[in-house]
Order: C-alpha cells, then structure tokens, then sequence
C-alpha cells in the first residue's frame, strides 16, 4: 500500500495572525482535493489552554462540509502537552491523557480516533504509565492506533513491549539529521514503522535557505517544480514508511503539498541532494545488516570513546589514557561543538594516528553516529566505554571538583558565570537533564564493543579524619531556635576521642530577607555556649525552590565541603539527622548514618 499524503495542520491554529476559520476551512480542503490523505493535529493546537482542541474542531468543521469521500481519510491528533499561558509543557499522567483522548473525540466528533499519539515523553512520568494508559484507551475502543512523538529508540522499544506502535513522528528533513544520525529513522525502516516527519522543511527559519538553495533550485528548474516540493520528494523517496508531514496556511502551499507524488528525481539528483545530509544518504544505501560496523579493516587502530554523565569520572580516565600516548580529543579543550571534533578526529586518522580518545558526554545515539561514521569513513571503528557512575555519586565528583578549584562552593550567580569559561563547573540541573535524555550505547550503533565500567570512589590518602556531622535543624536547634543541651554530653563523648564535632544547616530566611548572615552566625555560637562544645556548622542560606546551588540538601555540596576542608575519611564519620532525606544523603557521600533519636538515646 502507497503511504499516505500527509498535512500537518498546527499553523492553522497557532499562528499569531493565524487566517479566519473560513479561509483555514478552504486551506483544508484544497488539501483534500490534492489528494492529502492524513491531516495530523494535537489538542494542544492554539494559543493557549483556553483553545484546547482549536484545531480539531477545525478539522472536523473541514471534513464535516467536505464533498469528497471521508472514509479514505485519516486524522491523527496527541495528547500529553498543555498550554499554560501559551507555553508547552508536558502531561503524560494516565488520568490526563486519558480525559484527553475522550476531549478529542468530542472536538474530532467521531467515536474512535484513527491515531492518538504521545505528543512527547513526560519527564516526571515514566514513559510505561504514558504508554500503558493509551492502551487501556485503545482496549476501551475509543482509539483504532496508537503513536508516539519525540522519542528515542530505546523508548520505542520500551513502548512496544506494552502495546502496539503505529506510528512515529520525528522531527527529519534535509536540513534536520539527528533522528537519521540517532537511529529512529532506521529502526522504523527495519520495523517497519510508518514515520511521520515534521517539519520535513526545516520550519519557518529555513524557509529561505530552502527557496534559495543553488541544488535545490536547479533540480527544481528542471522539473518545472518549486525547490520545497523537491525537498519534500527527496525525504518521501528515502524509503516507503517516511511520510513528510508538512504544514499550510495558504491554499497554494496546501496544492503545492500534493505535487511531490509526481516528481521522479533522477539517480544523479538524488545523490546530489543526499550530499546536503549524508546521514539520509546513508540510510537510502543501508542494508540492516549494514547499518552498523562489524569489524575494523585497521586491527591497529584503538579509537576509544568514554562516554557517562557529567562528574562520572571522563576526563580521569582520558588523562590517563593521553599519559599512555594516545591523543586526546575533548570540545571543552578545544571548544566548539562535538560535530567539530569530527574533522580533527579524521585528520588525526589520515595522518595514521592510531590511539585517538574522546570523552565528552556524548549523551544521545545521535552525538555519537558522527564520530563511529567517521572512523568507519578510514576503516576503523570504536571501543566505547560507559562509566556507570550513579547520579549520587557524579553529583559528589562534581561538588569536589569545585572545590578542588575554588576552595570553596559557589552560589547560583557564581556558578552561571563560572561554568562560562570552566567546563568543570556544572549547575545542580545539568546531570538530571543528562539523566533524562540518555540513550544507552549499544552494539548496533557501530561499536566494535561496549564496557560497561562500574564507579569506584578513590579517597585520598591524606583525609585520615574522622567527624560526627550533625544536621542541626530540629536536633540541636528547635524551631525557635532555642538549643537542647541535653544532647551535649553524647557528643563530648566522641569529641574526647578524637572525632571533629561538625555540623550543617539550612537558613533560607537569609534569602528571604528575614534573617542576615550575622544573625545566623550569632545563633551557632550560642548553640556552642549552651552545649560547652565547638562545633563547626556550615550552612545553607539559598531559599527553597528548584535546586540552583549544590548546598542545600539533598545536594552533597556542605557535606563535600566538610570533607574537603577538614581532611576527613568518609568512612570514619557518622553522619547524625532524622529527616526523611538524611539517609540517603549519608551514604552519597560515603559517611554512616545514625537516627537521632538512636544516637542520643543510647548516649551516642
């Protein structure tokens, strides 16, 4: 069966000079009188939560006065996006999508829908609840297919052992090759997925670029054809499941859609546009068996790639690599993109080089095909090796080597400027956003293997201290800050025997206004007063809300800092709180932990 003839219908709906529905109506079925067979949509479709399904109900509006014969067309839409005041933010909980499949049905005005697609993975839902609840719909009969958007293709395969799949869309087009150099593209060809590209041109930013491309306009002259229905014909010709989803606002642009079906682009063309994206070229002349390297023609070649998230341990494990004589190649070295790395990478090869290390994070498929490519280019291929290392325990390594740098922690404003010019400065967001969008390596990407290397925290041997750390809001400071010297005894015990006695706190009044730095100050000296003890307290004094800086708990930062400035051995400390965090914190970074409760019961 041919593939559909495909028109992606959000400009329609959110546009800021978007056409009256009228003219919208007529740009519709210009469409469907072309011969668009698939109009794709969302409910989130228009300027803001208060349109929610605008576009549907155009859509419906369109097909409901439309002469021609509705049973040939199909009508796509998604869900798991709202718009909060015109901005897109993701909703895949299960009773969300839920409500929205049966929005859309009253907005489509049908009983079933023929494609509900997952607008994009929620990041704070697992994609299996997302997924699991299209089933339980598509089971309830109120959708005929079920698709995704904006996926990966280890949350393809995620979904498909749930329930499935249709359909996927992904942003692809002549000038847009990460889902090709990222492998969506490939795994819906060998699976047999119809793929719906959006933006198959590039969106608005490359209208131009298109109109005046010099390839582009020859090829179109000599079709008599406009260089978007080239493009849009070199994309479909790539393989039977890709359907380029263009959009229309313009009864001439929605004619001009249906015309790629009647352009044959000759050999000689066709290789002259894949030279604009080599990635797509590559996938036309792919077998599967092919897509991946197998073998290296040059056994002598150890091109090696390090890949974990930040904080994992890279730059060590390259630095002793680079001792060993092999030739380091690192963005945040040079600078630039991980893309320019690639030249430098087949320079090297070119003048026989034969140990090259890279070890940037390299956090999807797609940043990662550049460089195996390359290699493969010049008969070679690449080792990687996968730090494991825990998002407890890169957070640690992150704190420390601030520290190692600064001597102490930096606060939000000073993290911003520093990490400007200091790729070894990270913001508390940069590792879970990491963490998020991480595509596991595998074998089939072009790997000649993948060695999985679990973390191993080395303690310095100079840190022989050993510390009973107290959280002090709410065990040695009330809420009134009034202080329990009951407590004092049990932590003499232990400072008698040689132990630092340390503490930790937060004070967000200080950023709320209602506290000053002086004042909190004055609080831990009385707190020493009436216990007869010295400790040393370090403390927080950012306020609540989205971790900006690494201080506050759970973030490791005070404790890193305890163990930097006092030389201690994680392992001889305890680590004394009753929050329902504390536990966790302890062992991230590597101290015993103690109720307490426990500990001042029992007299320490």
């Amino acid at each position: 069966m041919a593939p559909p003839l495909a028109l992606g219908c959000m400009r329609l709906s959110t546009e800021p000079d978007r056409a009256d529905e009228t003219t919208a109506v007529a740009v519709l079925h210009a469409a469907l009188d072309a011969g668009v067979t698939l109009l794709d949509t969302a409910d989130a479709y228009g300027w803001d939560d208060d349109e929610r399904g605008h576009n549907e109900r155009l859509i419906a509006r369109a097909m409901s006065a439309w002469t021609g014969d509705r049973s040939t067309i199909v009508v796509a839409t998604k869900g798991g996006l709202t718009r909060p005041d015109g901005r897109w933010v993701p909703d895949g909980r299960a009773k969300h999508l839920a409500a929205a499949v049966e929005s859309s049905c009253r907005a489509l005005g049908v009983a079933r829908i023929d494609l509900y697609q997952l607008h994009v993975p929620d990041p704070r839902v697992p994609l299996s609840t997302s997924v699991r609840a299209l089933a339980d719909v598509k089971r309830q009969g109120l959708i005929a297919g079920v698709g995704l958007c904006n996926v990966t293709v280890g949350q393809i395969e995620e979904a498909r052992r749930i329930v499935e799949i249709d359909a996927i869309q992904v942003e692809a087009g002549l000038w847009h090759d990460q889902q090709f150099l990222g492998g969506v593209v490939r795994y819906c060809i060998d699976h047999r997925l119809r793929l719906l590209a959006y933006r198959p041109l590039g969106g608005r930013k490359s209208r131009s670029r298109t109109a005046n491309h010099p390839v582009l306009g020859a090829i179109a002259a000599e079709h008599d054809a406009t260089p978007f229905e080239v493009a849009l014909a070199w994309l479909a010709g790539l393989s039977n499941c890709i359907v380029p989803l263009p959009g229309a606002t313009r009864i001439e642009t929605a004619r001009s859609i249906a015309r790629q079906r009647t352009l044959r682009l000759t050999g000689e063309q066709i290789a002259r546009l894949d030279e604009l994206c080599p990635a797509a070229g590559r996938i036309r002349h792919e077998t599967p068996a092919a897509a991946s390297v197998q073998v290296s023609a040059r056994p002598d070649v150890e091109i090696v790639m390090i890949m974990g998230l930040q904080g994992s341990g890279k730059s060590t494990m390259a630095q002793q690599l680079a001792a060993q004589g092999y030739l380091r190649l690192n963005r945040d070295e040079t600078g630039g993109t991980l893309r320019g790395l690639v030249p430098a990478l087949d320079r090297a090869l070119a003048s026989g080089t034969t140990r090259i290390v890279l070890d940037n994070t390299y956090v999807s498929r797609a940043s990662r095909a550049a460089v195996i490519q390359a290699a493969a280019a010049r008969g070679a291929v690449v080792r990687c090796v996968w730090l494991t290392t825990s998002i407890a325990d890169a957070q640690v390594n992150a704190v420390s080597r601030i520290l190692e740098r600064y001597g102490t922690l930096l606060d939000a404003d000073q993290l911003a400027a520093q990490k400007k010019r200091d790729p070894a400065v990270l913001l508390p967001t940069t590792q879970f956003r990491y963490q998020r969008d991480f595509e596991a390596p595998d074998v089939s990407e072009g790997f000649a293997r993948v060695d999985a290397v679990p973390f191993e925290r080395r303690i310095d041997s100079t840190h022989v201290n050993r510390a009973v750390i107290v959280w002090c809001d709410g065990i040695l400071l009330a809420k009134d800050l009034s202080v329990d010297p009951s407590r004092a005894a049990a932590l003499r015990r232990y400072g008698d025997q040689g132990f630092r006695l340390l503490g930790l706190s937060w004070q967000p009044e200080i950023a709320d206004g209602m506290r000053t730095a002086a004042d909190v100050d004055a609080v831990f000296a009385r707190m020493n007063e009436t216990l007869g003890l010295a400790i040393d307290v370090e403390y927080c004094p950012h306020g609540a809300g989205p971790p900006r800086c690494w201080c506050r708990k759970p973030m490791p930062g005070l404790g890193a800092l305890l163990i930097h400035r006092h030389r201690l051995d994680p392992a001889r400390c305890i680590f004394i709180g009753e929050g329902s965090q504390d536990a966790g914190y302890a062992n991230r970074l590597g101290f015993s932990y103690r109720s307490a409760r426990a500990f001042f019961e029992s007299g320490g």
